[in-house]
């Protein structure tokens, strides 16, 4: 029986809600310029090498904690693991969790205004100064990015404050379908486009001089950790609320082909755009706010295929926000024992505090970085190549080391012996050497 008074009214509610942790920003606004920026198809083969490799079975080992543990992120540790420090590897989720959703909040509050924008026809032309001038003076504004910042974290809270089944549950089973229609629709009206078939080459076609590139592997990797929100203990919490006949491999492995076909779906809505219109390929995070917007403004119907995008892009971004902020939630109902609805209130003020630095950080505080990182920049990079790695490997030793064998095979749900033995064998062996190399990789500025 699940301790938890919070459970999934079914498994596919619990597979939509995980998958909607899973596809966001990291699929639609991360994943096409980093494909853009490592050549294209040879990243993108890396990559979903890394997804199948490291990251279901992560994803797997993840979920594994959290139903054996049927608590929060800290809960579910001291649960398997009482009397050690192992609980802190939930704590350490927790805090990573606030500082993703804190910088993820400003970049979705700029995916709402620009769905407003296109719905009041401001940008159905290209505006004076063109596309680029008008996201810089909207993102160095000291007070609007805020408002919108808000206001998106103000939908989160709307959904996460009524519970598992009547929050999250019907939330992911309304989103996620919408979703997969929106981005199927984007995808085949461009490559109606000319020169669309240049977009979907580069998507497909590998470059392999870029295999000597180590930043490719370093970052496929850093990706596919962050898209499939593996290290950071929301898939845990949202693992602890299965009911105990809900199994867990084909829930892994579902989720981490349909977060991999939402990527590449991705990438088919906007490299063959990119290549139509001649525009560049590597533009960096602009892409989605400067260039697509471009595009928009210059292509047959593009305000309704741009108030299509934002709309997808700001589902997608919210899907993802549910889990992040759930994350907290559940550890301050049970640690503090506050109630739901103050626990989501008090998160969600946390979490906009911190965020008001990385949206100044475009402003007025622009002048704080290190290299060439903005505030913002710092804290995705710090949780990327930090937080959610270390989680990961952290969890990895936990069931391949501080576990027993037969814990971990019964925690696991694999029933196939074979099946189990590579399945082990990565996460015991395989995941903490690369885990370690990424780290010290990243410590030393290989990714640089």
């Amino acid at each position: 029986m699940n301790q938890n008074q919070d459970q999934w009214k079914t498994r596919l509610g619990f597979m939509l809600a995980a998958m909607g942790s899973a596809v966001g920003l990291g699929n639609i606004w991360r994943f096409p310029y980093i494909t853009g920026e490592l050549g294209g198809a040879t990243f993108l083969i890396v990559y979903l090498a890394f997804v199948f490799l490291i990251g279901i079975p992560l994803l797997l080992n993840e979920f594994s904690i959290g139903k054996a543990g049927q608590k929060d992120a800290v809960g579910s540790f001291k649960n398997l693991a009482p009397n050690t420090k192992w609980h802190w590897t939930g704590f350490m989720g927790v805090i990573g969790g606030i500082l993703i959703l804190s910088f993820y909040s400003v970049v979705a509050g700029w995916s709402l205004f620009y769905l407003y924008k296109y719905l009041t026809g401001s940008y159905w032309t290209e505006p004076d100064g063109g596309f680029g001038q008008v996201f810089n003076d909207w993102i160095t504004n000291p007070l609007m990015p805020l408002f919108w910042q808000a206001l998106f974290l103000g939908l989160t809270l709307f959904i996460v404050v009524r519970g598992v089944k009547g929050g999250i549950e019907k939330a992911n089973a309304l989103l996620m379908p919408i979703l997969a229609i929106l981005m199927i629709f984007m995808a085949g009206y461009v490559l109606t486009l000319d020169g669309a078939l240049e977009g979907l080459q580069f998507l497909f076609t590998p470059d392999w001089s870029q295999l000597n590139n180590p930043k490719l592997y370093l970052t496929a990797l850093g990706q596919a950790f962050f898209s499939l929100s593996i290290g950071v203990s929301g898939m845990l919490t949202y693992a602890s609320y299965l009911k105990s006949k809900d199994k867990l491999p084909g829930a892994a492995i579902g989720v981490g082909v349909m977060d991999t076909v939402f990527a590449v779906i991705a990438g088919i809505m906007i490299f063959p755009a990119v290549f139509s219109f001649g525009l560049e390929v590597s533009s960096g995070p602009p892409l989605v706010f400067i260039t697509l917007p471009s595009i928009f403004a210059s292509m047959p119907l593009g305000n309704i295929v741009a108030i299509v995008f934002f709309v997808l892009l700001s589902l997608a971004a919210l899907s993802s926000a549910i889990s992040l902020l759930e994350l907290p939630v559940s550890f301050f109902k049970r640690t503090v024992g506050m109630s739901r609805k103050a626990a989501t209130y008090l998160c969600t003020t946390i979490i906009f505090v911190i965020g008001i630095a990385s949206s100044l950080g475009f402003g007025i505080w622009s002048g704080v970085t290190i290299g060439d990182q903005n505030i913002l920049g710092m804290v995705d990079f710090f949780t990327a190549n930090f937080v959610l790695p270390f989680g990961a490997v952290l969890m990895a030793i936990f069931v391949g080391w501080y576990l027993d064998r037969e814990q971990a095979k019964r925690n696991s749900e694999i029933e196939n012996p074979v099946m189990f033995n590579i399945w082990y064998g990565i996460v015991k062996y395989l995941v903490p050497i690369v885990m370690i190399a990424l780290v010290i990789a990243n410590v030393f500025g290989y990714t640089a």
